[in-house]
């Protein structure tokens, strides 16, 4: 199951009336301490808070009216079930969420306000996977695949092709990863508009799943992280997600948890934003050094920026 440039085009069309095209920006205090100038593409000021809406829409926009009227299932540890939620509502289809009982707070609770039906599952014992076949084989209810879907690829991808269409012949661009799906569309769009454009990805340390399956050469499955990055949890990269990472990202950069939490300060302290800790992922790897040397312009894309208040307060 490939996926194409031209069918991250037709998602651009697909879901322009739900998907913001969110923000550009730049800091002066970032390029003095990195050497390089940043280009933020800001997701944390997209529709649910997030970049999933892409995904989550484009896949819930190409359903026929039969399969609307059967409702939808997903499974997300919150990012992608608001989105779900979002896109379902917007569309009149009854939307279930299979989520962890230790999702962020703000997460569950932006679902619920959705009008979405949410189950919480222990993450740690049962696997959400299989309780969302399950809902959707006894309700007749179509699944929304959180990443490993060419519909959902090519709706995330939409998100750099924004990027590079406002910021032409950018030197690197830095993803983060969890499942893959925001990663492989990312760099479809990035090696379609602009080839020499070297691409990475970021990862917890905590989360190494795809670090490990990229030096491996095959995937590689791990227990479920600990790491803050909540919404990087995926134990393994996704089949149709990681050969598309193989050919077209140069390498995967691992960072600390106290990484994460310094780019976040920087956020909400330098620029006034308010950016969760796996949408801080790519950056935490350019400000921390793991950068290849050399580079001046780079596309960073934040991902999102639903995290709870107490978490917050702890930095």
């Amino acid at each position: 199951m490939t996926v194409t440039y031209s069918q991250i085009e037709a998602a651009a069309a697909r879901i322009a009336p739900i998907a913001h095209r969110t923000p550009v920006l730049t800091s002066r205090t970032f390029t003095d301490r990195t050497g390089m100038e940043a280009f933020f593409k800001c997701e944390n000021f997209q529709r649910g808070g997030a970049f999933k809406i892409r995904g989550a829409s484009n896949f819930i926009f190409s359903l026929s009216g039969e399969e609307r009227a059967r409702g939808v299932v997903a499974f997300s540890s919150g990012n992608h079930a608001q989105a779900v939620a979002i896109a379902a509502r917007s569309v009149g289809a009854a939307a279930t969420l299979v989520m962890p009982d230790d999702a962020p707070k703000s997460k569950l609770a932006a679902t619920r306000a959705q009008g979405a039906n949410v189950v919480v599952y222990d993450r740690m014992r049962e696997d959400r996977e299989a309780i969302g076949r399950r809902i959707s084989q006894e309700t007749g209810a179509v699944l929304v695949p959180p990443f490993d879907h060419p519909l959902i690829i090519a709706g995330q991808g939409t998100a750099v092709r924004e990027l590079i269409e406002e910021v032409p012949g950018l030197d690197a661009l830095v993803v983060c990863l969890g499942g893959g799906g925001l990663m492989s569309g990312s760099s479809i769009a990035a090696r379609a508009m602009s080839p020499r454009t070297r691409i990475f990805g970021a990862e917890p340390e905590l989360g190494n799943d795809t670090w490990l399956s990229f030096r491996k050469g095959e995937r590689v499955g791990i227990s479920p992280p600990e790491t803050i990055a909540d919404g990087l949890r995926s134990p393994m990269p996704g089949a149709i997600t990681f050969p598309i990472i193989q050919r077209n990202v140069e390498d995967i950069l691992l960072v600390t948890e106290e990484e994460i939490r310094e780019a976040m300060r920087f956020f909400l302290t330098r620029m006034k934003m308010v950016v969760e800790p796996s949408g801080a992922v790519a950056a935490a790897a350019v400000l921390a050094g793991k950068l290849p040397a050399g580079l001046g312009r780079v596309g960073v894309v934040i991902s999102g920026g639903n995290v709870d208040l107490d978490f917050l307060a702890t930095l």
